[in-house]
Order: structure tokens, then sequence, then C-alpha cells
């Protein structure tokens, strides 16, 4: 009966002695009969179900999983969990301060992600000894385009193609006759674009030269200045020349890197032109805007048909002294009459004149207007020559503020007078501490006017040089042959018809690509190549010494 009467009472526990309900929901009987707080009667007196009296002194609000808010402010300003909270608050935020950083830190002094002209190396080609598609005996772009699977298992990145523009050939095609059109001996337009869309294919990429300091003088631009016709007239360089006794005496001393008088005559004009190089050659007046937008329009052209780079070549030659006084001698004892050869004479007034690096620099915008497509950065590599002092070259890279040229070709393996431990040292430590910090360093071991490695340090050490070109930091340029350790071949064995020029061209390093033993070492299946194949072709060549 008690049991029964208790059960029928209202259910009230106190606040010191009860026992929590856990956040289960209240009984509905005792919130349908909560007493009213505002009434004047006696509060019963609560009463206490199946609880021992004397555990309840002991029994006190300890926080629980589920607890309302009511509850979890009862916990909230104790001394011991704010101070918990405080600690667990600072030390995260501590903790996301140096995680970002750290982040910082590793993203500013990490190396940047390397792009497609530093990741692997540069095979250089002379095209017209590279593969003869037609048997005509001269490589071709055809031929090129064959031989892309020996390029790809070579793993090399990058193409770089050597001069293929319309052009006399009298200067193996580094004057131009027309820059927006590709020499028939070498193919098509059609042709080339065949071959790039191959090479992208591949993944590979494709850079060309330019030589924008002269043209051939069958260029059309050249035909219209000698004729005084418009904007052309002073597309080149003229001045009067003195004539005496039918002879034209020239308006300086100024010679050409190929030796004598750097001026012409002209019998149209009545003037001289300026030519660095052989006349054939004359020199593009770089002080004109005109000439400055032309060959931006050149670089254009080829930027949108896809092309990947150019290397600027002979750049330090673009800008002249207006003066015209003569340049100082080597040996100032010599007679003036007798100096015929450049190396006679201090170039002060005909190379890397104020000026010539803001034309570079134009030209680097361009490219850099071509680069604004992710994946598709345009390359762009510069040179004076292989001769050009160190200080010199390292200003090719531009400025901290001001791009240039990516890199600038580096020649000091090649130009090592002996080869020695401590020679190459020098080489490579003379680009590495000269080299303006944040840049890329380059490293060639040969080129078309160089001679071969085989050549120039012996056949012993060919493997040697390869392989230090691969492992030294910075991009690896090498020429066609040189992985197979081809060799110059002998001057005599140069026709007549390869040298019917007269400003002293070499060729020995140019011979055609030994691919095998068979009939003119694999490079055409015609009767006669252009050059000579190398004698030592039967056992130097791709099938003996790469796929073997």
């Amino acid at each position: 009966m008690v049991e029964e009467e208790a059960k029928s009472l209202p259910l009230e526990l106190s606040e010191k002695g009860g026992v929590e309900n856990n956040g289960f929901v209240q009984n509905e009987a005792f919130d349908d009969k909560e007493t009213d707080t505002g009434s004047q009667e006696e509060m019963p007196k609560p009463y206490v179900v199946g609880v021992d009296p004397g555990a309840t002194e002991e029994l006190v609000l300890k926080p629980y999983a589920g607890m309302p808010k009511e509850v979890l402010l009862k916990f909230s300003s104790q001394a011991r969990y704010r101070v918990t909270r405080e600690i667990l608050f600072w030390l995260i935020i501590v903790a996301a301060v140096v995680l970002v950083g750290a982040t910082i830190a590793i993203i500013a002094l990490s190396p940047k992600c390397l792009d497609w002209w530093q990741s692997g190396p540069i095979y250089q080609i002379y095209p017209r000894s590279f593969k003869d598609s037609d048997m005509d005996g001269n490589g071709d772009l055809k031929g090129i385009q064959e031989k892309l699977d020996y390029i790809t298992y070579l793993n090399i990145k990058t193409i770089w193609i050597t001069s293929f523009y319309k052009s006399s050939l009298k200067d193996l095609g580094y004057g131009a006759e027309d820059f927006y059109d590709i020499d028939p001996m070498f193919g098509s337009m059609t042709d080339f674009e065949n071959l790039l869309a191959d090479i992208h294919d591949r993944g590979l990429k494709l850079i060309m030269d330019l030589i924008p300091n002269h043209t051939s003088d069958q260029h059309e631009w050249f035909q219209l200045s000698r004729n005084r016709t418009g904007k052309y007239t002073d597309y080149y360089i003229w001045q009067d020349c003195g004539q005496a006794a039918g002879s034209v005496t020239p308006p300086n001393n100024w010679l050409s890197v190929f030796g004598n008088s750097s001026w012409q005559f002209d019998d149209v004009r009545k003037q001289c032109y300026f030519h660095q190089f052989g006349k054939e050659q004359p020199d593009l007046n770089f002080r004109s805007l005109d000439v400055q937008e032309e060959i931006v329009d050149v670089i254009k052209f080829w930027l949108n048909k896809g092309v990947d780079g150019f290397s600027f070549s002979a750049v330090k030659f673009l800008l002249e002294a207006t003066h015209l006084r003569d340049e100082p001698q080597v040996n100032k004892s010599e007679n003036p009459e007798s100096i015929t050869a450049y190396s006679q004479l201090y170039h002060d007034y005909t190379t890397t004149q104020v000026g010539m690096h803001d034309i570079i620099r134009s030209f680097r915008y361009t490219m850099d207007d071509f680069s604004t497509e992710p994946g598709r950065y345009r390359f762009m590599g510069a040179g004076g020559d292989e001769e050009e002092d160190i200080e010199a070259t390292m200003m090719y890279y531009g400025t901290t503020f001001i791009e240039e040229a990516d890199f600038p070709f580096n020649f000091n393996l090649i130009n090592m007078k002996n080869l020695s431990g401590n020679s190459i040292f020098e080489a490579v430590d003379s680009w590495m501490k000269n080299m303006p910090s944040g840049e890329w360093p380059n490293w060639a071991v040969g080129s078309p006017n160089t001679a071969r490695i085989s050549s120039r340090v012996g056949k012993e050490y060919v493997n040697v040089i390869n392989m230090l070109l691969l492992t030294l930091p910075g991009t690896a340029i090498t020429y066609y042959g040189e992985e197979i350790g081809m060799e110059n071949i002998a001057s005599e064995n140069v026709s007549e018809e390869c040298i019917n020029s007269d400003h002293l061209v070499t060729f020995p390093e140019k011979s055609p690509m030994q691919w095998d033993g068979e009939a003119n070492a694999g490079f055409t299946e015609g009767n006669s190549t252009w050059l000579p194949v190398n004698s030592d072709y039967q056992s130097v060549n791709v099938e003996v010494g790469i796929y073997r």
C-alpha cells in the first residue's frame, strides 16, 4: 500500500539531493502538475523515493554528454575549464600562424618548377646534314620528321633547327632572302607545319634560329633600299665612299668578321653599304624604327605558326656608332694600311653599342605576349658569339626588373684551350660565379661553327664530355652527331662547289649524319651527298653507337 501511495505522489527532487535527469525527457505528470512559484500556499514537503537519505549529501552535479545549455553554463565560469579553453585556443592560433609561416617560407625558398626548356637537353640540328628524304643529297625537313623516333629515344625534350629560311645559301642560309618562307632545298611551308605538328604530338618543343642583324643582298628590302624606294631607303647602313684612280676608299677602317673592309660599294646606289659578315650579308639599320618593327613582325609570324622559341644570334652586332670614327688598333705600331684581320682591331664602335639591349628586350616583350597561354611559354636564347667575354655575356640575362633572354648561350666548354680537370673547373666556375642570382645556366659542347668533340679534344674523351654535359646543373645543349662521336671531315675533302663563296665559311663539322654502315651512312638513298660522309662511318654511326 505504501508503495502505491508513493507512486501517486508528485515526484519532486531537491536541487541538493535529487538525482540528475541526465538529459532524458522529464515525467509528463510532473510537468502538468508543476507548482506555481507565485502561490502563497505552503509548498508540500518533497519526498525522495528509492534514495538513501545518507547518500544524497554525496551526490553533486557533474558535466555529462548531452547536457542542456542551463547545465553547461554552470561550468563555464569555473576557473579550471576557462584556463583550459584559453590554453587550447592560443595553442591553435599559434599552430595556425606557424603553419602559414612555414608554408610561405617553403614556397619562397623552394626552386620554381622547371619549365620545358629547363627539364631536358636541347638537340641542335643543321638541317642540310641531318637526313635526306628526297635523294637529292641535301637534308631536309621531311628527313628530320622521319628521325623523330630517334630523337625521342635519346630523351631529347627540345629540337633546335638552324636557319632554313629562303636563301641563296652562299652563306649557308645565314643571310635570309625571305624571313617568311622556307628554302626549297629544305621543303615547303606545309612540310614545316607537318614537322611542327609531329614534334608537338610527341610532347617535344621546337626552337629555330633568327639572325636579325642582316639579310641577304637578294632580299627584297635590300633591292628597294639600293634604289632609294620610300621607307626602305634607310633600311640598311649606307655611306658615301671616296673614289680615286678607279678605287673605292671606305668611310673608315672597320673590318668584316671574315676579314678586309666591312664596306662594299654598290653600283646601283653609288654608295657603300656596311656588312659585319660577308659582302652578301648587308647589315640592317636597327636605328630605324621601321626595321625594328619588321623584325618583330617576323617573330610574330613564326610564333603564330606554333614555334616554341627562338635563338637570336649575332645580336651584339645590331648597332654601330653613328660617328664612324676609326676603331683603335690592337698593335698601334702596325701600319694601318696593312690591317685586314678582324682580330687586329678593338671593336669599340661596331659591337655592343648603347641601345642594343633595348632592342633585344623588345624581342622579349613580343615573346611574352605569346606566353600568356598556360603551358605555352616561348623560350628566348641569345648570344653575341662564342668569344664574347663573360661579363658582356651575362648582360643578356637582363636585370632584376627587366627580363631579356632566358639564357645567353654558354660556350665555355667549347672554348677551353686544353682539356684538364682544372680547365673544366674554371669553365664551369666562371659561369656559375658570374651568373646573376636566380638565373638558369646552360652548357654547350658543340655547334655548327666549332670543331666536334672528337676533333677538338680526342675520341677517348667523347663519353666523358657527354657525361659531364648531362650532369652539370642547367640545360644541356648538344649538336647532332656528338652523341656518337662523329669527327670533322678533312678540309681537303670539301668540293669546290661547296666553297664557291669568298667569305671563308668552314664546313668540317657539318658533314652528313652517320645513321648506319650502309652506302652514304644511311643519310640519303641518292648517289651523292652535298658534303662527303666521314670515312669512319662504318664504325661510327647510330646503329653501332646507340642501338647496339
